[in-house]
């Protein structure tokens, strides 16, 4: 794929932002050949060392990413001006990282933004919040070919937060859990734990989403903090703050939290030291205690899936290519705005990976 979508002219200068994980080298390979890659950006608490010293082997920059580096327009265009002045750029990102100054830093910087491409449901609504946009923005998160991505995802986390609690001797069955954001993924978990036997409530901010929760067969919860007493395990699936301090206090004893993205996004947890006692009380279990109450973080908040692996096997692929058919679509140039891949380039995706894997 990466072949078939290789620029035709000098490529542009690339960044991208990822999850560094086992499989990535071959993908950051493939952004290498269709761009002039100038730095690998991998999301914090997601990198495989074995893969962070395989792409450095390849003689590509591994540079340390987090949510400040472009939430300044200052600091975001030295970083762009110190790795690629005055050229042409596409950024490929994973949740919005850039959204905070794209529209100050394609006006300012030397060079030029052509295109940014967006891989998740929350980054795609922080580039629709944006209203006009000032470059092209690619988004792959409501493609067909990320549905079986979803899904995995959905099998994943599922069973990674079954699996922890099983290893502290408690299970799903017989407590009720709160998905918090009826998302794409949210809505495939909640549907996956009820397929186990388990209670499940939903909480979105969406009415439209609430609707659809009724419609399901789920609880739609009406009072959030009740929903909140009553979980054993809480799942939060919103790509944007889930659980703020103050909601904490309102968790049943011994109830799980789980997210399924970083602490960072969905999680509030900075003072939530100042209010509990942090206990370790299994690998990648931690005990908030404070008197008369007490809970349990998975993965101190993290992607709980990524505990094992969060491999999705050869399906990650699909996104992977529509990902590089999106950088080329940018380098080929269009009104700036929401762009997706065509149909024509999807179905070439589809049929190249069905020939390789479907053998």
């Amino acid at each position: 794929m990466a072949a078939h979508f290789k620029p035709a002219n000098p490529p542009a200068a690339g960044f991208l932002i990822t999850h560094l994980l086992p499989e990535r080298p071959a993908f950051v390979r493939g952004i290498a050949a269709v761009t002039d890659l100038k730095a690998v950006l991998p999301k914090p608490k997601s990198i495989h060392e074995q893969a962070r010293r395989d792409i450095e082997r390849d003689q590509l920059t591994v540079d340390t990413l987090d949510r400040d580096l472009f939430a300044t327009a200052d600091r975001a265009l030295a970083y762009l001006e110190s790795h690629a002045p005055g050229q042409r750029v596409v950024l490929c990102d994973v949740g919005g990282y850039f959204t905070p100054t794209l529209t100050q830093i394609s006006q300012e910087f030397t060079g030029e933004i052509i295109g940014v491409v967006e891989d998740t449901e929350n980054g795609h609504k922080r580039y629709e919040d944006l209203g006009k946009l000032p470059c092209l923005v690619y988004s792959v998160a409501r493609s067909p070919l990320k549905d079986p991505e979803d899904y995995l995802v959905g099998q994943s986390v599922v069973f990674s937060a079954e699996a922890l609690m099983r290893g502290r001797g408690d299970i799903l069955h017989g407590r009720t859990a709160l998905v918090i954001g009826f998302g794409k993924l949210g809505s495939l978990i909640a549907r996956l734990l009820h397929a186990k036997g388990v209670r499940v409530t939903v909480h979105d901010i969406d009415p439209v989403r609430r609707a659809q929760a009724l419609s399901q067969g789920f609880t739609v919860c009406r009072d959030r903090e009740a929903a909140l007493k009553d979980a054993g395990l809480v799942l939060c699936a919103t790509g944007a703050l889930s659980l703020r301090t103050d909601d904490f206090q309102h968790l049943a004893n011994g109830a799980y939290v789980a997210t399924v993205t970083s602490s960072e996004d969905e999680l509030e947890l900075d003072h939530l030291a100042d209010l509990y006692e942090r206990t370790t009380v299994a690998e990648h279990v931690t005990r908030y205690l404070t008197t008369g109450h007490y809970f349990f973080l998975l993965n101190d908040g993290n992607a709980v899936n990524f505990i094992h692996g969060a491999s999705v096997g050869p399906f990650i692929a699909l996104v992977q290519a529509e990902i590089i058919a999106a950088v080329h679509a940018i380098t080929n140039g269009a009104e700036p705005g929401l762009h997706h891949v065509t149909e024509p380039d999807r179905a070439l995706i589809a049929a190249t990976w069905l020939d390789y894997f479907n053998r």
